[in-house]
């Protein structure tokens, strides 16, 4: 009998963020944190993206011709700005109906985004290739972490790069991310987020290594509560980005 096909998908996560689809472009809703956090990723993938590729981040559309891959896109929050600034981009989710909550944002918008209710190993096992592939806050909630980003790596073209964001798993990031951010302000529903699934940067670089990328750069992001905003920091103790390459032939 041949062994069952491995999967990257956790039914429960998906089933989670299926029932929350309505509120992805609420601002003051479930994913209220994130469009908090928006601005500051923008700004990472511009830059890193415009310096890599020799464009001019103040352009009015500096990624045009490159391909995008937003895997774990949710209802659109990243794609729609990447298709903005130029990029062929193609939003992935497992959840079918994050898939039709951000056709119909883009719909509505006028925004061009090849959404498709896929999971990574089925693009890649369908061959598909991007010059850049945006994997933001999705690690920490797949069922096999190094399944999820060696199939994620398969899709990076030589020279291409791919942005990682997540959550690491220590104690502060417990007492901020989880308890904090969900107990007690209620920013995120509780859930969320489970300790044990979070991941640290040095398993993460583990697992893009394997994947056949190298990170070449990295960043904390903290909140302010002062400015009410999000920041870049040194400190990866909580919520950080990383970026790794595949180099080119």
């Amino acid at each position: 009998m041949p062994e069952p096909r491995r999967s990257t998908i956790d039914a429960g996560e998906v089933e989670r963020f299926s029932a929350l689809a309505a509120e992805w472009w609420n601002p003051n809703g479930k994913f209220r944190p994130l469009h908090k956090f928006n601005p500051i990723r923008l700004a990472y993938i511009r830059d890193q993206v415009a310096a890599r590729f020799g464009r001019d981040p103040r352009a009015a559309r500096p990624f045009e011709g490159l391909r995008f891959l937003d895997i774990g896109c949710g209802g659109g929050l990243l794609c729609e700005p990447m298709a903005r600034l130029g990029a062929e981009v193609v939003g992935a989710d497992a959840s079918a109906t994050n898939i039709e909550v951000a056709k119909l944002h883009a719909a509505e918008v006028g925004v061009s985004v090849d959404y498709r209710a896929m999971t990574a190993e089925d693009l890649a096992d369908a061959g598909e290739k991007f010059d850049v592939i945006l994997n933001m806050e999705v690690v920490e909630h797949v069922a096999d972490v190094d399944l999820f980003l060696a199939k994620c790596g398969e899709m990076v073209k030589p020279g291409g790069i791919m942005f990682v964001a997540t959550i690491n798993r220590t104690l502060k990031a417990l007492g901020l991310a989880i308890i904090g951010a969900e107990y007690v302000l209620r920013w995120l529903p509780r859930g969320t987020h489970q300790f044990g699934k979070l991941v640290r940067p040095e398993e993460l670089e583990k697992a893009l290594a394997g994947a056949g990328l190298t990170v070449i750069d990295r960043t904390g992001v903290t909140y302010s509560p002062l400015a009410d905003r999000w920041q870049r920091s040194k400190d990866m103790d909580v919520n950080y980005m990383v970026l790794a390459e595949k180099v080119s032939v």
